[in-house]
């Protein structure tokens, strides 16, 4: 499938099972996997669509769906292992989603040799799609767009969705805002200049695969604390989304070893 084939599948499937569902799940369409994890019907539904093209195209491949992972966790050794991957969040941002909020997307990533090849958001209620290609930069709804790094006399205005954070200072750095609880939106947002860098404390690659490849081809850097690089076949917790690589070393100079497992 080519690019814009596979952001058509997303916009097809979101337009199906997802948007009608949309401020109308009914008694029952809302499941509590863990305390405060929900998954809908409309998750559900949207992955097995979206899982059944993908690997009706790509049959050698794996592809690691956030629900599927959640009914068998061994698939994702399965990806980690694979040469041909895809990752797919279909719903992501499902509080947002429940509660009536448009901030959610559909986010797919292929992944080729563990390295993020290309990437796909689709934020519905809002109809916009982003799109990164591996070496290609990245488009905002086709035109192509770049992330200005932080001045040398501008403080980094940082972000986070872990609630213990929210209004934390490190050292001298300003307090930390919320994010959009979104990374189908926060990733966005950051390569839009609405935030400097975002702190996450799980590494799920149906969350952080496609926008990171985003960020990067923007001009951003995306790692983890101990200043290794993230890539889409990590399991180590905790990650910095900057929107240069001077940010991210700034950030993660100030952060103590333990801080985003509060």
């Amino acid at each position: 499938m080519d690019t814009g084939a596979v952001l058509d599948l997303m916009k097809q499937v979101a337009a199906q099972v997802i948007t009608p569902r949309f401020r109308s799940l009914a008694d029952g369409e809302v499941i509590e996997k863990n305390p405060g994890d929900l998954v809908t019907i409309a998750d559900r539904e949207a992955e097995v669509l979206i899982t059944q093209a993908l690997s009706a195209a790509y049959p050698d491949a794996v592809v690691l769906g956030e629900e599927a992972h959640a009914a068998d966790g061994s698939i994702l050794e399965r990806y980690i292992a694979a040469e041909h991957a895809f990752t797919v969040d279909p719903v992501d941002g499902t509080k947002n989603f429940v509660h009536g909020n448009p901030d959610h997307a559909v986010m797919i990533a292929e992944t080729v040799a563990g390295e993020t090849v290309r990437g796909w958001i689709w934020q519905p209620e809002h109809e916009v799609a982003w799109v990164a290609e591996r070496g290609a930069g990245v488009e905002r709804n086709g035109e192509r767009v770049t992330r200005r790094p932080v001045g040398a006399d501008e403080d980094p205005r940082g972000a986070t969705s872990i609630w213990a954070l929210r209004d934390h200072s490190f050292e001298d750095l300003p307090a930390l805002r919320p994010s959009w609880v979104c990374c189908g939106v926060d990733y966005p947002k950051l390569i839009e200049g609405e935030v400097d860098y975002i702190l996450y404390s799980r590494s799920n690659a149906w969350d952080h695969a496609p926008g990171s490849l985003m960020v990067v081809e923007a001009g951003g850097h995306v790692g983890h604390l101990d200043g290794s690089v993230y890539g889409p076949r990590s399991t180590t917790p905790g990650i910095i989304v900057a929107s240069d690589r001077t940010t991210y070393a700034a950030v993660a100079r100030r952060m103590p070893q333990g801080a985003v497992s509060r």
